[in-house]
């Protein structure tokens, strides 16, 4: 729970709200509130109250939020975020922020295992939407993805991100960049909880002790306690047995500390040797997705057996910037190419993280929860899908770094 706020002076009750006001005009307020709590709606509740503050206090105060079935009594308290205060209705005693709480037990079993959803809540200092994992695990939606970013420019720009309100950083061991990312975690001022981090296997440490070895490296590396996301980077088809390696996550996933385990680059038959040999099923999949490449069999497989779908390279490293169809509706919507393309991501449910070392771009990329596209919209542009790639084949893709 927050610590109560002390009582500011009279010149801070925009941003502070007392509710035991004193004298004349505390008198009046207390006879408002007290007139006020009769009331049995608690929408009608907060709506005349804080007309009334206002009338009293002389300010216009911001948007209240409410709760989504307030039961009175009902008092008014400060809610104190990093990004904001406000005035917010809450029932009984106190407003709280609330984390997800991440439950014990086996990621996804198959007695158990839910489908991934988007919830309400949103990620800490932004607006971004969370997905639920099939473990109860929330993950920010919007991501930061640091591929290709040299090392000696991943700390700013991660911290660049994290400055605009991104939570979720995706690196990966093979980008070798894994130290800056925590380091620019630590230095970020940010609560480490309120961060997901995301890493992923090399594809040279696929044996059972090697992927074991490679994880503590990890760890090593970005220096921040835990993981929130481990993922086997690809399936190597043709090297070493992945089915091995999967179970070399599921003793990873049982340490505790990483929240969820899943997998990047895997095709359906992929999967099902995985769900059919093991006890564990993914959390995620991370996939080449974009409007050339909708990858419709793969996200449609993920959602049937509750694995969230991660879109790598959301817009085709550029490619589909300049497409008439793209172009025409950012034009009519006032947006950029790239704002409407990842917001197609969005709609469609699929987490998404666009890299940038641009600043402008950073924000650019981040400001894309104030608008949305028509369902005509939506099917123009998945009506692009030509099966295009950009990177790999998963089923001929068998590269082991030396």
């Amino acid at each position: 729970m927050l610590p109560a706020a002390p009582s500011p002076p009279v010149s801070e009750t925009r941003r502070w709200l007392s509710v035991q006001p004193v004298g004349p005009p505390g008198e009046l307020l207390a006879d408002m509130l007290a007139e006020l709590l009769a009331e049995e709606l608690a929408e009608l509740l907060a709506e005349e109250l804080v007309e009334l503050l206002a009338d009293v206090l002389g300010e216009e105060p911001p948007e209240p939020a409410l709760p989504e079935e307030p039961q009175p009594p009902s008092t008014i308290e400060p809610a104190a975020t990093a990004s904001q205060n406000r005035w917010v209705l809450t029932t009984q005693v106190s407003m709280r922020w609330v984390t997800p709480c991440v439950p014990s037990g086996v990621l996804g079993s198959k007695k158990s295992r839910r489908k991934a959803t988007t919830t309400t809540s949103r990620s800490h200092m932004s607006d971004v939407p969370n997905i639920t994992l099939n473990n109860g695990v929330e993950i920010p939606q919007l991501g930061f993805g640091v591929f290709q970013i040299e090392p000696e420019r991943t700390k700013d720009a991660t911290l660049a991100a994290l400055e605009v309100g991104y939570r979720h950083i995706d690196t990966a061991e093979m980008y070798g960049n894994e130290k800056e990312v925590g380091e620019a975690v630590r230095a970020s001022g940010v609560d480490r909880s309120d961060i997901f981090v995301t890493s992923k296997l090399n594809n040279g440490f696929h044996a059972y002790d090697a992927a074991l070895d490679a994880f503590e490296g990890t760890l090593k590396d970005l220096d921040i306690d835990y993981l929130d996301l481990f993922l086997v980077h690809w399936p190597l088809p043709d090297v070493g047995d992945y089915v091995e390696t999967w179970k070399a996550m599921e003793k990873i996933y049982a340490g505790g500390r990483v929240k969820a385990i899943g997998v990047s680059n895997f095709q359906p038959h992929h999967l099902r040797r995985i769900h059919g040999e093991t006890s564990v099923t993914p959390a995620v999949n991370q996939v080449e997705i974009h409007p050339y490449l909708a990858n419709e069999e793969v996200r449609a497989f993920d959602a049937e057996h509750g694995i969230a779908t991660e879109a790598w390279s959301p817009i085709a490293q550029g490619k589909v910037l300049k497409d008439p169809t793209i172009v025409r509706v950012a034009d009519n919507l006032g947006r950029t190419p790239a704002q409407v393309t990842l917001r197609w991501h969005i709609q469609r449910d699929d987490i998404v993280f666009p890299k940038s070392v641009t600043r402008a771009h950073v924000e650019e990329n981040f400001a894309i929860f104030d608008f949305e596209l028509s369902d005509e919209d939506m099917a123009a542009i998945t009506g692009l899908d030509k099966g295009e790639r950009t990177g790999p084949d998963p089923d001929t893709f068998n590269y082991v770094p030396k």
